[in-house]
């Protein structure tokens, strides 16, 4: 098993692959119509660290025709793509990157279809694994107050992470889950108390809004979504230096 930084540093020859072909067939409008019109594939690579997806503009054919290509450039430096990772599917069928679902869609109320981001099933799953290890009996030690503040900490950080997709819903369904672990938290914590009786203690009053000690339940819902909007190759890389300044 590779390590993610000798890995990147090894799939460089596939970014040098693609930017051959992106050169010597993608340079300009015309020749991306034109291959179309030829029947051929066009296709963009899109590469972080040692993960990667390459989109392509045409049918499954070109797709498979790809993959072995990609396949073959891997091999010359000892590397192969993994069968359980590496797949072929259409968009509307959608598929998962670096935590994100990506998939297009129709619009509710339209005959619309965009592209949609969202925090895949896998994601998902981790952040309640994570919300209900919080919230075990082995917990109870700990008081409401260090509870909030681990909860609200890890919920904000990971939805940091994907505030630019369509992840409002989820946000609110994640923190309604962390809102029932921390009332079963209680009620074992706190068993002899009523259910109204804890209410008054643990909630804003007027609410079921869990808060003490200065201390309220925020999640994941605190964090503002933003969607991303595309820039594409006029995002500046901080890498290329700046011109030196001319003086008189």
């Amino acid at each position: 098993m590779l390590s993610p930084l000798l890995a990147n540093i090894a799939l460089s020859v596939l970014d040098d692959a693609f930017a051959e072909h992106h050169a010597e067939y993608m340079a300009t409008s015309s020749k991306r119509c034109a291959r179309k019109k030829q029947g051929l594939a066009n296709w963009r690579l899109i590469r972080y660290c040692d993960d990667f997806v390459v989109m392509v503009t045409g049918d499954r054919q070109h797709a498979e025709e790809l993959r072995m290509w990609v396949a073959a450039i891997l091999a010359e430096v000892g590397l192969r793509l993994s069968p359980e990772k590496t797949q072929v599917v259409h968009i509307d069928e959608g598929f998962d990157f670096l935590g994100f679902h990506i998939r297009r869609m129709r619009k509710r109320g339209t005959q619309k279809h965009y592209v949609y981001t969202v925090p895949s099933k896998r994601s998902i799953q981790s952040i309640k694994d994570k919300v209900r290890a919080r919230t075990y009996r082995s917990t109870l030690h700990l008081s409401l107050r260090e509870l909030l503040i681990s909860l609200n900490q890890t919920l904000r950080g990971w939805a940091n992470y994907f505030r630019y997709g369509v992840s409002k819903d989820v946000f609110g369904a994640v923190d309604s889950y962390a809102w029932r672990r921390m009332a079963s938290w209680l009620a074992r914590k706190h068993s002899r108390l009523s259910r109204q009786q804890m209410r008054r203690r643990f909630c804003r009053p007027g609410s079921w809004k869990i808060a003490h000690d200065g201390i309220a339940f925020t999640g994941a819902s605190s964090v503002v979504v933003t969607r991303y909007r595309y820039r594409g190759h006029h995002i500046p890389s901080p890498w290329t230096p700046a011109p030196a300044a001319l003086t008189g």
